[in-house]
């Protein structure tokens, strides 16, 4: 029997989440300061796959909680307030929201169940060398070679493509087409076949979460394609609607803000009433960041597309982590500049990496600078 938790009030509803990652949430995953490997969750991923817990935001027909906007922000904080991992959820976040929409019914029954069980592990191959936030003017190519499509490209800082089993992708089927934006297809792809290489980036924090990905003739059959050939640019900007709510969740700064509030505490900042003011006015910016984002989920729950107005997430979140912590580094004073945990009193919170953490946010999604033209343009309908 499928619980309707919509229908529990707001308190009984955390409580039950509250308590169920208390107790089962394992104490060494809480607030790692690094993306894991599936490996690394693969047992709290059972926990939740057997409770149905995986998708909160799936409807419940296709394996999901189908959690309304506000139980959904229940979650999510809960899962932050304990430092609860992301894990591998690029399937559950992106590409199954997608096949949800735009899928046959034959996609539906066989990918949506492998994303559930972490059966298929994704990455997403949108951003290229030369086509970042610009990302219509990916050059990685798709011809149809039978009953398959050959693909030759690359693609780059996708996120833990060394760790995954299937890549959704964009690619160009139509090099002749009018417009950039046209000729564009939505492909999955299997990651372990002969053609596909993956190169690991460090990162400034010593990190390897992301990669090149190469593709020299790789094959994947043509039943991947989701929805129309030559179509997959406005399937992509829906995506990218999933992305940037996703991206724009106020757990960014909820997180850093948790960091810097047990820094404070346990350096005796909180004596200090300019820094004082200085953490209220970043936590009322969290809230009110919050608020946002409870209006955006709504819309999306409700099954509206979601307009341009939500690059406002991004942005927001974003830049208000960094201003966190950077407020931290100069907490920590002399140690902010030191690797690994820093002493706070009986706890410990690694500073730099989350300084470090804090700086590509501004970048990734489409950088910040593309978002404020899309609110410009789009929004307030400002000349180019």
């Amino acid at each position: 029997m499928t619980t309707d938790w919509n229908a529990m009030t707001d308190a009984d509803f955390r409580h039950e989440v509250r308590s169920f990652f208390q107790t089962e949430y394992p104490p060494e995953l809480r607030h790692l300061p690094h993306r894991p490997t599936f490996a690394e969750v693969a047992d709290w991923h059972r926990k939740l796959h057997a409770r149905g817990w995986v998708a909160p935001a799936w409807p419940t027909e296709y394996g999901g909680m189908g959690l309304g906007a506000a139980k959904l922000l229940i979650f999510y904080e809960e899962q932050q307030r304990l430092g609860v991992t992301r894990g591998r959820d690029m399937g559950v976040q992106m590409v199954g929201p997608l096949i949800i929409r735009y899928g046959t019914q034959a996609q539906k029954d066989y990918w949506l169940p492998r994303i559930l069980s972490c059966e298929d592990i994704w990455c997403q191959g949108y951003s290229e060398p030369g086509a970042g936030s610009d990302l219509a003017s990916l050059r990685t190519r798709a011809v149809i070679d039978g009953d398959d499509f050959v693909i030759t490209g690359q693609k780059i800082w996708t996120t833990m493509a060394h760790d995954s089993t299937h890549i959704f992708m964009l690619a160009r089927t139509d090099p002749d087409a009018p417009k950039k934006q046209q000729g564009i297809s939505f492909l999955l792809a299997p990651m372990d076949q002969p053609g596909v290489t993956v190169r690991t980036i460090t990162t400034l924090a010593g990190e390897t979460e992301f990669c090149e990905v190469f593709f020299d003739e790789a094959r994947t059959p043509r039943a991947n394609l989701v929805g129309e050939l030559n179509r997959g640019w406005s399937m992509a900007k829906a995506l990218l609607g999933f992305e940037r709510i996703f991206i724009g969740a106020p757990n960014l700064a909820q997180n850093a803000l948790g960091q810097l509030e047990t820094l404070a505490r346990g350096l005796g900042a909180f004596e200090d009433p300019t820094f004082r003011d200085r953490f209220a006015t970043l936590a009322l910016d969290v809230e009110d960041h919050a608020a946002l984002y409870a209006r955006f989920a709504e819309q999306l729950r409700r099954g509206q597309p979601l307009g341009a107005d939500v690059s406002m997430l991004k942005i927001w979140v974003t830049e208000c982590c960094q201003r966190i912590t950077e407020l931290m580094i100069e907490v920590a004073g002399q140690d902010g500049a030191t690797l690994g945990p820093v002493g706070a009193g009986n706890a410990a919170v690694d500073v730099l990496a989350s300084f470090y953490k804090a700086r590509p946010t501004t970048i990734y999604g489409g950088s910040n600078e593309i978002q404020r033209n899309i609110l410009a343009r789009a929004v307030l309908d400002l000349p180019a």
